[in-house]
């Protein structure tokens, strides 16, 4: 039986997951996700396998709870931003220049990027995919911008989408070019509040 590393079961637990994810994280930054197995997780872990399974029985589960761990603290000053008085234009210029500089985060970058392939896949639709916060608190300021005659928009939902890609590509551009960020996060903001405020034709 596994040695217990903690004091209690839960706390030994939270241990192993914190590992694990780690591990995916780091084994995510040299190779691509097609290419991972569960033996390079439990190496990198420093874990047998047969405990490895106990936790996850495939590097998808593995790939969600690092995206869960990574998106927590954005997804809190996301919806912080949002929830703010602020008018929505403004809620809207903090949350891209958040998103764009969180990208950044090697965690996170590998979630963003449009090149990520089966990595983004392997995320589940729907409210278990760690992002879908992100873009529901990202929709009801657009909403909120709508009702309040700053935004002219005929369909928040398909407009957030649209939008959520040229994120992707300030996020493709900032892993490229780090040194971009600053310049990178005005064009997307002029170039997000541009289309949320156009009158509609």
């Amino acid at each position: 039986m596994p040695r217990i590393r903690a004091a209690t079961i839960e706390e030994h637990h939270e241990l192993v997951w914190a590992g694990l994810t780690e591990a995916v994280r780091r084994l995510l930054l040299e190779r691509d996700y097609d290419s991972l197995t569960l033996g390079h997780i439990a190496t990198e872990a420093g874990l047998a396998r047969n405990t490895l399974y106990n936790y996850a029985a495939d590097k998808k589960t593995l790939v969600l709870e690092l995206a869960r761990r990574a998106s927590r603290p954005l997804a809190g000053r996301v919806a912080a931003i949002a929830r703010s008085p602020e008018p929505a234009a403004e809620r809207v210029a903090q949350i891209v220049e958040l998103v764009l500089s969180e990208s950044t985060n090697p965690a996170l970058r590998l979630m963003f990027l449009p090149n990520s392939g089966s990595l983004v896949a392997a995320l589940p639709d729907g409210r278990d995919n760690p992002f879908t916060e992100l873009v529901a608190e990202v929709r009801a300021v657009v909403e909120d911008g709508v009702t309040a005659g700053e935004f002219h928009v005929e369909d928040a939902e398909l407009t957030v989408e649209l939008l959520s890609g040229a994120m992707r590509a300030g996020c493709d551009r900032i892993g490229r070019d780090p040194a971009a960020l600053p310049a990178t996060v005005r064009t997307a903001q002029r170039i997000t509040l541009a289309a949320l405020t156009s009158p509609a034709r």
